[in-house]
């Protein structure tokens, strides 16, 4: 297993870090927005963060 081979899961990684940063730092803004929406909101981003941490396991798995 050479060091081109696990790039894209470093790099699969680092994206998804980033995406679940934009995840959590939106929906803090909309809670501190409208904070009586704060559950709805959190449930969406609980989900968008599952699917953005989905992407590593794709690249872990399907290398």
């Amino acid at each position: 297993m050479g060091a081109d081979l696990s790039m894209h899961i470093g790099v699969a990684a680092a994206g998804a870090a980033i995406g679940v940063g934009l995840i959590g730092m939106g929906a803090v803004i909309a809670v501190g927005r409208n904070p009586g929406a704060s559950n709805k909101i959190m449930v969406q981003a609980i989900l968008a963060i599952a699917f953005a941490e989905a992407c590593v396991f794709y690249a872990i798995f399907l290398k």
